[in-house]
C-alpha cells in the first residue's frame, strides 16, 4: 500500500527471496510468508521488491508468480509497498504478468530489460515494450536501468531520457553497478523529469550511492540484513558520515561475498544460503540448473554474515549504556 504522505515512495526496499523444497522445484509457501512477514516489520523497510532478480523470476512460472505476490498481499499488502517484477521477452506476456501483479494487489511494477537486449535494441523496441506491458494495468511503473556490463540492456542517456517522461513512470531501480554511471543516471533523470525517484541498487556500492544522493534503495541485501542496510541509509540521510562508515565496513564483505565472487550467477544461491544459516530458509536451494554452493563457499558466507550482523550488537551495547 503507497502511504498518503509527501514523497511516498522514498526509503529503502527489500528485493525478497522465493524459498524451495529440498529439490528447488517447488514453492515453500511457508516458508515465503514467514519471510515477507520479517522483512515488512522491520522499522525502515518501506516496501518489498516481489519477484525481482533475486525472487528468480527468470526461473518461476506465470503460476508460480502470481502464487507469490498473493502471499505478498495476504501477508503484507496492508502495511508494505509491494513492488510487483515483470521479465519477460515477450511484450504481451510481460502485459499478461503485469495484469496479474494488478490483479493481486501490486502497487507498482518493475519491468526488466528483456536478456536479448544484451545483443541488440533501439528506442524504439525499448518504449514500445514498456508501453505494451503497461496498457492494461496503468500501474504505477518503477524503470530497471541494467549494469554497465550488460551490453544493450544497459539504456542509453537517449532510452533513459524517453522512458521516465513516460506517463505511469514514478521510479527507477538503478542498477549500473558502477558509481560515476549511477551519478550520471541520477543527474539526466532529475533533469528530465524531477519527480522520478531513484533508488539506488548497486549492493557493492551503497555506501557511494547514497553520498551521491537516492531517494531510496531496492536491494536484495536487505532481505538478509535489512536493519544493517537501513541504518547505512539513514546515516547518510542524516549526513552522518563518521556513522556511515562504520557500517559500510560491516556492508561492504557481504555484498563482496554475494555479489563480488564469481560467478555472478550464483548469487541467488549465496542469498539463500544466508538465509538458510539464519534458520529462516529450510532450505538454500535455487531453481536448477544453479547447484548447491560447496562447503567452503558456505563457510566464506557465514564468516560475512556473521560479522555484518555484529554491527547490531555495537548499537545494542551502545543503547544499553545510555
Amino acid at each position: 500500500m503507497i502511504p498518503s504522505h509527501d514523497a511516498p515512495l522514498n526509503g529503502v526496499y527489500a528485493a525478497a527471496l522465493c524459498p524451495l523444497d529440498a529439490h528447488g522445484r517447488h514453492l515453500d509457501e511457508a516458508a515465503l510468508a514467514n519471510h515477507l512477514d520479517t522483512l515488512a516489520s522491520v522499522d525502515g523497510i518501506a516496501g518489498l521488491l516481489i519477484n525481482g532478480h533475486a525472487g528468480e523470476n527468470f526461473a518461476l512460472s506465470r503460476d508460480d508468480k502470481r502464487r507469490v505476490l498473493d502471499i505478498a498481499h495476504e501477508v503484507c499488502g496492508d502495511r508494505s509497498i509491494i513492488v510487483a517484477g515483470v521479465n519477460s521477452e515477450d511484450s504481451f506476456e510481460a502485459q499478461a504478468h503485469t495484469d496479474d501483479a494488478k490483479a493481486a494487489g501490486a502497487d507498482l511494477t518493475l519491468l526488466f530489460p528483456p536478456y536479448s537486449w544484451a545483443l541488440s535494441t533501439d528506442l524504439a523496441t525499448v518504449v514500445n515494450h514498456h508501453q505494451i506491458a503497461n496498457a492494461n494495468a496503468h500501474l504505477p511503473m518503477m524503470l530497471y536501468q541494467a549494469g554497465v556490463g550488460t551490453g544493450a540492456m544497459a539504456y542509453t542517456a537517449d532510452m533513459l531520457s524517453a522512458l521516465v517522461k513516460l506517463p505511469e513512470v514514478v521510479a527507477i531501480k538503478e542498477g549500473s553497478w558502477e558509481t560515476a554511471r549511477y551519478e550520471a543516471n541520477r543527474r539526466l533523470v532529475k533533469a528530465a523529469a524531477p519527480h522520478v525517484a531513484v533508488m539506488a541498487s548497486g549492493d557493492e556500492h551503497l555506501f557511494t550511492c547514497f553520498a551521491i544522493g537516492t531517494e531510496g534503495s531496492v536491494v536484495s541485501l536487505a532481505a538478509v540484513v535489512p536493519e544493517l542496510v537501513v541504518a547505512l541509509y539513514r546515516a547518510l540521510q542524516e549526513r552522518n558520515l563518521a556513522e556511515a562508515q562504520r557500517l559500510n565496513e560491516h556492508v561492504y564483505p557481504l555484498a563482496k561475498a554475494i555479489y563480488g565472487t564469481a560467478p555472478g550467477s550464483h548469487a541467488n544461491a549465496r542469498l539463500k544460503a544466508c538465509l538458510h544459516l539464519l534458520g529462516k530458509f529450510p532450505h538454500a536451494c535455487a531453481r536448477p540448473p544453479i547447484p548447491t554452493l560447496t562447503a567452503a563457499e558456505t563457510a566464506q558466507l557465514d564468516q560475512a554474515l556473521s560479522f555484518a550482523l555484529s554491527f547490531e550488537l555495537a548499537i545494542d551495547h551502545d543503547r544499553s549504556d545510555s
